[in-house]
């Protein structure tokens, strides 16, 4: 089980770092007794981002809140909500969580710039540098862009999910250096804290295997909708792309003063960093579908070689040519993620075949390569 930090000699600090994204969870930020702001606590967090705003530290964050500050202003009863019903109350919810936030940092002489983004706004190329076009102008007038999902909107079907992984996108999105994830526990252990006792922090995570994703348990906030299961994945997008990840208790007031002397875990990145084309594909948080591929692709793959049809042994979803897949070996396990160069349908007919059969089989001369080497990003790269 690779745990350790490897060839690093110690773990990294917040003066280290130049741009900062801080997720802030429901939980953390709403009283889920009374549905009321935690105001005190939200104050605390205010001015340690003043404080890494004046060490000329770029800070983003990613708040959760509307939808239970909405229940609260709407007086809604308890239990789970209709779609609709949420849609509504984050529309009420979002006023009082972007005056929170604006009031909070205003204090401190800093303007909050309020950015609700959805799905496409991240998966869409596009969209996606538009979104990013506009929080770094917000940046460069050094403002503090306070980003959510935009809940009033976004259906099911084309959601985050969790601000986890909202918050993962949004780190790759803009090239931070660091992820916080503000929590309601203090990292991540090797197995569920108070499962018949004994469980161990992992301070420190320089890979994420198989057995670290097996760590994961689920959420036991009655407000979050994310788990670890949903760090993990953060982690997964985040380090992949070239960004730490730091996920630490937000239970405390100054929580981000906290980091370095507090429990925490970790995890850090690889050494060789990816481009921003990269970053794109590595943070797809939908994929249409995947790739399996057998022991001798997985192989040439971390040689440095592309994706040839003959080493494709079955295809899954309903993609088309351009779309983000995932690549997986024989054993189910995630090796990569790619802009595929066929459509479902044709990948299925050459699957295992010569790259010299495309023509024959398919009437028309495609690319050699299902996936080439700079449209695919490996775990770890």
């Amino acid at each position: 089980m690779d745990t350790s930090a490897g060839t690093r000699s110690k773990t990294p600090s917040l003066k280290d770092f130049r741009r900062i994204v801080v997720k802030v969870g429901s939980s953390l930020l709403v009283n889920s007794s009374a549905s009321v702001l935690k105001h005190e606590w939200l104050a605390s967090l205010a001015t340690d981002i003043a404080g890494l705003h004046k060490a000329k530290c770029d800070v983003l964050v990613v708040s959760s809140g509307a939808i239970a500050l909405g229940r609260a202003v709407l007086k809604l009863p308890p239990g789970a909500l209709k779609l609709e019903d949420s849609q509504a109350a984050a529309a009420v919810g979002q006023i009082s969580l972007a005056r929170a936030w604006s009031e909070a940092l205003g204090r401190h002489g800093l303007t909050a710039g309020q950015v609700l983004v959805t799905l496409g706004d991240t998966e869409e190329r596009r969209r996606y540098l538009n979104a990013r076009s506009t929080i770094a102008k917000l940046l460069e007038w050094r403002s503090v862009p306070v980003i959510n999902e935009n809940d009033t909107v976004a259906t099911t079907e084309i959601r985050y999910g969790d601000n986890d992984r909202l918050a993962a996108r949004v780190a790759t999105m803009m090239s931070a250096d660091l992820l916080i994830l503000l929590s309601d526990v203090d990292g991540l252990y090797d197995k569920p804290p108070g499962e018949n006792g004994g469980a161990k922090l992992v301070p420190v995570v320089s890979r994420i295997t198989p057995d670290i994703e097996a760590m994961a348990g689920a959420s036991g906030s009655e407000l979050a909708r994310g788990g670890m299961l949903t760090k993990i994945e953060a982690g997964k997008i985040v380090t992949t792309a070239g960004t730490h990840m730091v996920i630490t208790s937000g239970r405390v007031q100054h929580p981000l003063r906290t980091i370095g002397s507090a429990r925490c875990t970790w995890f850090l990145t690889p050494a060789n960093p990816v481009t921003a084309r990269k970053k794109w594909i590595a943070g797809s948080l939908e994929p249409r579908g995947a790739l399996i591929i057998d022991a001798g692709a997985v192989k040439a793959l971390r040689g440095g070689k592309s994706l040839l049809p003959a080493g494709v042994i079955r295809v899954e979803g309903a993609f088309g040519r351009g779309d983000a897949v995932v690549v997986r070996g024989p054993d189910g396990h995630e090796v990569g993620r790619g802009l595929v160069a066929y459509d479902a349908d044709d990948a299925e007919k050459i699957k295992g075949r010569s790259s010299a059969d495309v023509l024959l089989i398919l009437g028309y001369t495609g690319r050699t390569e299902m996936i080439h080497r700079d449209d695919l990003v490996l775990g770890g790269e």
